[in-house]
């Protein structure tokens, strides 16, 4: 293709257009060697969601989350997926296209971007199922107290997505050249990401943790993109401290991942 259709080399376009390709390879990828394709986007969100709700809501007495539960679990676990599957990736970013890494002259974040973005894509192919839940909710519930309120926290969604983004991207730069100098990092990273699951609001509420773990469960960057996911559904959900508190951590994730990308980039290149 010409310079005019893809931008020169170095250009942001240029940039644009190989990660665009390179998401767009992963996906095809991930649906066309797979037989059920599409619906492995779905499928694991949707079994944690079910497994979920008939343990707290079937087996247990559930004093945590909202009503309907089902959408409570689904609005966080879907971008969940997104989150724990990109850092899963991100330790082997580098490691799994090595030759190209080294060979290309494309940026190397591009690496990590394209993670994001495909990651991000198969977050928005989801969303359907979530949809499926909420018109569900709507047409079969007759109690108020356990009706969907949709209004205009919809309005947050878009804010999420930004904000989860930012958030993995910033990650990524930091853990992707890590893994590749410090090799046991990623079954470390496996393990964080387990517990990561469990301190993270999907299965409950940051106000419904106890005393000093509020303010200590707001200090986690997912806390207050959780919240935004749900506002859609859930407006009480809304706490200003855990937004801003999560927007300052993503920002500071950021600036540590470009810095520690830069630092290390050329040792990366030399240990490949």
């Amino acid at each position: 293709m010409s310079h005019a259709a893809v931008g020169a080399p170095g250009t942001p376009r240029r940039y644009l257009h190989s990660l665009w390709l390179l998401s767009a390879r992963d996906l095809k990828v991930r649906y066309s060697t797979s037989f059920l394709g599409y619906l492995w986007s779905v499928l694991d969100p949707l079994v944690m969601s079910a497994i979920y709700w008939f343990v707290f809501t079937q087996i247990f007495h559930r004093d945590v989350g909202e009503e309907p539960y089902i959408v409570f679990l689904i609005s966080a676990l879907l971008p969940w997926v997104w989150f724990n599957s990109s850092v899963s990736d991100f330790t082997r970013a580098f490691k799994k296209d090595s030759r190209l890494v080294r060979s290309t002259a494309i940026p190397r974040s591009i690496w990590v971007n394209r993670i994001v973005l495909s990651k991000g894509m198969e977050y928005l192919f989801s969303l359907p199922v979530l949809a499926i839940f909420v018109v569900v909710n709507l047409i079969v519930e007759t109690e108020p107290a356990n009706t969907v309120q949709v209004g205009w926290g919809l309005l947050w969604l878009p804010v999420a997505v930004f904000l989860q983004t930012v958030l993995l991207v910033g990650l990524g730069l930091l853990v992707a050249p890590l893994c590749v100098m410090y090799v046991d990092l990623e079954r470390t990273t496996a393990l964080v990401l387990r517990a990561m699951f469990y301190a993270t609001p999907i299965i409950y509420n940051v106000s419904d943790l106890p005393g000093m773990f509020q303010t200590l469960g707001a200090f986690n960057p997912l806390a207050g993109i959780m919240m935004l996911y749900r506002m859609p559904f859930f407006p009480d959900q809304w706490n200003a401290f855990t937004l801003v508190v999560s927007v300052a951590m993503t920002l500071i994730i950021l600036l540590l991942g470009i810095w520690t990308f830069r630092a290390l980039e050329r040792p990366v290149l030399k240990e490949l």
